[in-house]
Protein backbone atom coordinates (compact mmCIF):
# COMPACT_ATOMS: atom_id res chain seq x y z
CA UNK A 1 0.00 0.00 0.00
CA UNK A 2 2.64 2.70 0.95
CA UNK A 3 4.64 2.94 -1.82
CA UNK A 4 6.06 6.17 -1.97
CA UNK A 5 8.09 7.16 -5.25
CA UNK A 6 11.71 8.02 -5.69
CA UNK A 7 12.62 11.57 -4.72
CA UNK A 8 13.08 13.89 -7.59
CA UNK A 9 14.91 17.26 -7.54
CA UNK A 10 18.96 17.42 -6.99
CA UNK A 11 20.18 18.01 -3.33
CA UNK A 12 23.32 19.83 -2.60
CA UNK A 13 25.29 19.76 0.67
CA UNK A 14 25.52 22.88 2.75
CA UNK A 15 29.12 23.52 1.42
CA UNK A 16 27.99 23.54 -2.21
CA UNK A 17 25.16 25.16 -1.54
CA UNK A 18 26.95 28.34 -0.41
CA UNK A 19 29.07 28.45 -3.14
CA UNK A 20 26.31 27.86 -5.90
CA UNK A 21 24.68 31.15 -4.02
CA UNK A 22 27.68 32.83 -3.75
CA UNK A 23 27.03 34.07 -0.53
CA UNK A 24 29.70 35.35 1.57
CA UNK A 25 27.77 37.92 3.75
CA UNK A 26 26.99 39.96 0.79
CA UNK A 27 24.15 39.90 -1.93
CA UNK A 28 22.69 36.73 -2.43
CA UNK A 29 22.44 34.95 -6.45
CA UNK A 30 21.13 32.08 -7.05
CA UNK A 31 21.38 30.05 -10.20
CA UNK A 32 18.99 27.45 -11.41
CA UNK A 33 19.38 24.18 -10.35
CA UNK A 34 16.45 22.33 -9.03
CA UNK A 35 16.87 23.53 -5.61
CA UNK A 36 15.41 25.64 -2.67
CA UNK A 37 17.22 27.27 -0.38
CA UNK A 38 16.17 27.70 3.39
CA UNK A 39 16.93 29.41 6.43
CA UNK A 40 17.99 27.96 9.14
CA UNK A 41 16.59 30.55 11.54
CA UNK A 42 13.08 29.97 13.22
CA UNK A 43 11.53 32.71 11.62
CA UNK A 44 11.63 34.49 7.92
CA UNK A 45 13.45 37.29 8.02
CA UNK A 46 12.32 40.76 6.66
CA UNK A 47 15.19 41.71 4.93
CA UNK A 48 17.80 40.45 3.73
CA UNK A 49 18.11 36.46 3.96
CA UNK A 50 20.35 35.17 6.53
CA UNK A 51 23.68 33.87 6.06
CA UNK A 52 23.87 30.25 7.19
CA UNK A 53 21.45 28.67 4.33
CA UNK A 54 21.61 25.16 2.62
CA UNK A 55 20.04 23.91 -0.33
CA UNK A 56 16.40 21.90 0.28
CA UNK A 57 16.07 18.90 -2.12
CA UNK A 58 12.59 18.10 -3.53
CA UNK A 59 11.26 14.74 -3.21
CA UNK A 60 8.34 12.42 -3.96
CA UNK A 61 5.05 13.86 -3.99
CA UNK A 62 4.22 10.17 -3.16
CA UNK A 63 0.67 7.99 -4.24
CA UNK A 64 -1.10 9.86 -1.38
CA UNK A 65 -1.53 13.72 -2.20
CA UNK A 66 -5.27 14.71 -2.55
CA UNK A 67 -6.50 18.04 -3.82
CA UNK A 68 -9.10 18.26 -1.17
CA UNK A 69 -9.22 22.59 -1.37
CA UNK A 70 -9.01 22.50 2.60
CA UNK A 71 -8.37 26.21 3.50
CA UNK A 72 -7.81 25.61 7.18
CA UNK A 73 -5.22 26.36 9.58
CA UNK A 74 -5.75 23.24 12.05
CA UNK A 75 -5.85 19.96 9.87
CA UNK A 76 -6.81 17.43 12.66
CA UNK A 77 -10.54 17.61 12.40
CA UNK A 78 -12.41 15.37 10.24
CA UNK A 79 -15.03 17.00 8.45
CA UNK A 80 -17.02 14.16 7.23
CA UNK A 81 -17.86 13.39 10.46
CA UNK A 82 -16.56 15.87 13.14
CA UNK A 83 -13.73 13.28 14.58
CA UNK A 84 -10.53 14.77 15.49
CA UNK A 85 -7.34 12.68 14.92
CA UNK A 86 -5.74 11.63 18.07
CA UNK A 87 -2.52 12.36 19.13
CA UNK A 88 0.11 14.68 20.36
CA UNK A 89 -0.01 18.06 19.26
CA UNK A 90 2.35 20.05 16.46
CA UNK A 91 2.25 23.50 15.98
CA UNK A 92 4.02 23.89 12.42
CA UNK A 93 5.12 27.61 11.24
CA UNK A 94 6.16 28.00 8.09
CA UNK A 95 8.35 30.69 6.13
CA UNK A 96 7.97 30.69 2.79
CA UNK A 97 10.74 33.87 1.11
CA UNK A 98 11.34 34.30 -2.72
CA UNK A 99 14.98 34.58 -3.47
CA UNK A 100 16.54 36.89 -6.77
CA UNK A 101 19.63 38.81 -7.39
CA UNK A 102 19.52 40.83 -5.26
CA UNK A 103 18.35 38.99 -2.26
CA UNK A 104 15.17 37.70 -0.47
CA UNK A 105 12.01 38.87 0.94
CA UNK A 106 8.53 37.21 1.89
CA UNK A 107 6.43 35.38 -0.22
CA UNK A 108 2.65 36.73 -0.31
CA UNK A 109 -0.12 34.58 -1.28
CA UNK A 110 1.82 30.88 -1.74
CA UNK A 111 -0.22 27.85 -1.24
CA UNK A 112 1.32 25.79 1.51
CA UNK A 113 -0.38 22.52 1.75
CA UNK A 114 0.30 19.44 4.46
CA UNK A 115 -0.87 16.03 4.60
CA UNK A 116 0.54 13.07 6.50
CA UNK A 117 -0.75 9.81 8.24
CA UNK A 118 -2.45 9.49 11.53
CA UNK A 119 -0.96 8.63 14.70
CA UNK A 120 -1.73 5.10 13.59
CA UNK A 121 0.00 5.22 10.03
CA UNK A 122 -3.16 5.89 7.70
CA UNK A 123 -4.02 8.34 5.32
CA UNK A 124 -7.06 9.74 5.37
CA UNK A 125 -9.24 9.49 1.62
CA UNK A 126 -7.17 7.00 -0.08
CA UNK A 127 -9.38 3.55 -1.40
CA UNK A 128 -6.07 1.19 -0.32
CA UNK A 129 -6.49 1.95 2.88
CA UNK A 130 -10.32 2.21 3.79
CA UNK A 131 -10.61 5.87 4.30
CA UNK A 132 -12.45 7.06 1.05
CA UNK A 133 -14.66 9.87 2.05
CA UNK A 134 -12.59 11.31 5.21
CA UNK A 135 -10.00 14.20 5.19
CA UNK A 136 -8.28 14.05 8.25
CA UNK A 137 -4.68 15.30 8.28
CA UNK A 138 -5.08 17.27 5.00
CA UNK A 139 -5.31 20.82 4.38
CA UNK A 140 -3.33 24.59 3.09
CA UNK A 141 -3.19 28.13 3.69
CA UNK A 142 -1.85 30.77 2.04
CA UNK A 143 0.90 32.79 3.08
CA UNK A 144 0.40 36.03 4.69
CA UNK A 145 2.36 39.53 3.57
CA UNK A 146 5.44 38.11 5.71
CA UNK A 147 5.42 35.04 4.01
CA UNK A 148 3.93 32.71 6.93
CA UNK A 149 1.26 30.17 7.82
CA UNK A 150 0.44 28.36 10.66
CA UNK A 151 -1.08 24.98 11.07
CA UNK A 152 -1.84 22.48 13.65
CA UNK A 153 -1.79 18.99 13.78
CA UNK A 154 -0.44 15.94 15.12
CA UNK A 155 2.93 14.32 15.13
CA UNK A 156 2.44 11.47 12.34
CA UNK A 157 2.34 7.36 13.42
CA UNK A 158 4.53 5.05 11.27
CA UNK A 159 3.97 2.30 8.39
CA UNK A 160 6.18 -0.22 7.16
CA UNK A 161 8.83 0.51 4.49
CA UNK A 162 9.05 4.68 6.02
CA UNK A 163 10.79 6.89 8.14
CA UNK A 164 7.93 9.12 9.54
CA UNK A 165 7.42 12.39 7.47
CA UNK A 166 5.27 15.02 6.37
CA UNK A 167 3.99 15.94 2.91
CA UNK A 168 4.75 19.56 1.92
CA UNK A 169 3.84 21.24 -1.00
CA UNK A 170 3.59 25.24 -2.21
CA UNK A 171 2.61 26.47 -5.29
CA UNK A 172 3.04 29.94 -6.23
CA UNK A 173 3.97 31.57 -10.06
CA UNK A 174 6.82 31.55 -11.69
CA UNK A 175 9.13 34.57 -12.92
CA UNK A 176 8.15 33.49 -16.10
CA UNK A 177 4.18 34.00 -15.29
CA UNK A 178 4.28 29.54 -15.17
CA UNK A 179 2.67 27.96 -12.20
CA UNK A 180 5.66 26.73 -9.61
CA UNK A 181 5.45 23.88 -7.67
CA UNK A 182 7.94 22.75 -4.60
CA UNK A 183 7.25 19.38 -3.11
CA UNK A 184 9.29 17.69 -0.25
CA UNK A 185 8.88 15.68 3.00
CA UNK A 186 9.57 16.78 6.36
CA UNK A 187 11.20 14.36 8.77
CA UNK A 188 11.86 14.15 12.74
CA UNK A 189 15.15 13.05 14.75
CA UNK A 190 15.33 9.50 15.75
CA UNK A 191 15.54 11.21 19.13
CA UNK A 192 12.09 13.23 19.16
CA UNK A 193 10.34 9.84 17.09
CA UNK A 194 11.61 7.68 20.56
CA UNK A 195 10.21 9.88 22.79
CA UNK A 196 6.55 10.67 21.91
CA UNK A 197 5.99 6.74 19.77
CA UNK A 198 5.72 5.21 23.76
CA UNK A 199 3.07 7.60 24.17
CA UNK A 200 -0.23 6.62 23.46
CA UNK A 201 -2.07 6.38 20.70
CA UNK A 202 1.20 5.52 19.31
CA UNK A 203 2.95 2.88 22.15
CA UNK A 204 -0.13 0.45 20.99
CA UNK A 205 1.59 -0.33 17.24
CA UNK A 206 5.06 -0.93 18.65
CA UNK A 207 8.24 0.07 17.06
CA UNK A 208 8.98 1.46 13.54
CA UNK A 209 10.84 -1.07 10.82
CA UNK A 210 12.09 2.14 9.32
CA UNK A 211 14.28 4.85 10.63
CA UNK A 212 15.84 7.78 8.77
CA UNK A 213 19.18 6.04 8.04
CA UNK A 214 17.48 3.61 6.45
CA UNK A 215 14.55 4.74 4.62
CA UNK A 216 15.51 5.15 0.88
CA UNK A 217 13.56 8.61 0.21
CA UNK A 218 15.31 10.20 3.53
CA UNK A 219 18.62 9.51 1.82
CA UNK A 220 18.13 11.90 -1.08
CA UNK A 221 18.24 14.79 1.53
CA UNK A 222 16.01 13.81 4.19
CA UNK A 223 18.98 15.59 6.47
CA UNK A 224 17.85 18.80 5.52
CA UNK A 225 14.42 18.66 6.04
CA UNK A 226 14.68 18.09 9.70
CA UNK A 227 12.46 19.46 11.79
CA UNK A 228 13.17 20.26 14.91
CA UNK A 229 10.37 20.19 17.69
CA UNK A 230 10.39 22.12 20.83
CA UNK A 231 8.10 21.36 24.02
CA UNK A 232 5.04 23.54 25.08
CA UNK A 233 2.21 22.77 27.41
CA UNK A 234 -0.30 21.80 24.50
CA UNK A 235 2.31 19.35 22.73
CA UNK A 236 5.12 20.47 20.35
CA UNK A 237 5.68 23.56 17.96
CA UNK A 238 8.36 23.52 15.16
CA UNK A 239 9.32 26.20 13.01
CA UNK A 240 11.16 25.64 8.68
CA UNK A 241 11.63 28.60 6.45
CA UNK A 242 11.68 28.11 2.95
CA UNK A 243 13.18 30.28 0.17
CA UNK A 244 12.55 29.71 -3.44
CA UNK A 245 14.02 31.04 -6.52
CA UNK A 246 11.06 31.39 -9.03
CA UNK A 247 13.59 31.97 -11.80
CA UNK A 248 13.98 28.31 -11.54
CA UNK A 249 11.85 26.15 -13.77
CA UNK A 250 13.47 22.78 -12.66
CA UNK A 251 11.88 22.81 -9.60
CA UNK A 252 8.63 20.47 -9.97
CA UNK A 253 9.92 18.75 -12.99
CA UNK A 254 9.35 15.29 -11.66
CA UNK A 255 11.06 13.88 -14.90
CA UNK A 256 14.60 14.95 -13.28
CA UNK A 257 16.39 11.87 -11.87
CA UNK A 258 16.61 11.80 -8.46
CA UNK A 259 19.51 10.72 -5.45
CA UNK A 260 18.72 8.33 -3.15
CA UNK A 261 17.44 4.85 -3.23
CA UNK A 262 13.83 3.48 -3.65
CA UNK A 263 11.68 3.25 -0.73
CA UNK A 264 11.46 0.65 1.66
CA UNK A 265 8.97 -2.85 0.95
CA UNK A 266 5.69 -1.88 1.06
CA UNK A 267 3.68 -3.65 3.70
CA UNK A 268 1.81 -7.10 3.18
Amino acid sequence: MHSDDEPVGRVLGRRQALALLGFAGAALTVAGQGVAVAATTSSAPTGGCTVDCVAKPEQTEGPYYVDEGLNRSDIRPDPSNGSVAAGAMLALNFGVLQIDSSGCAPLKDAIVDIWHCDALGVYSDVAAEGTVGTKFLRGYQTTDRAGKVKFVTVLPGWYRGRTIHIHIKIQTTGTDGNPYEFTSQLYFTEELKAEYLTTDPYAGKGTPDTTNATDGIYAGGGDQMLLLPRRTRQGYTADFTIGLDLSDTEVGDDDSPGPGGPPGPPPA
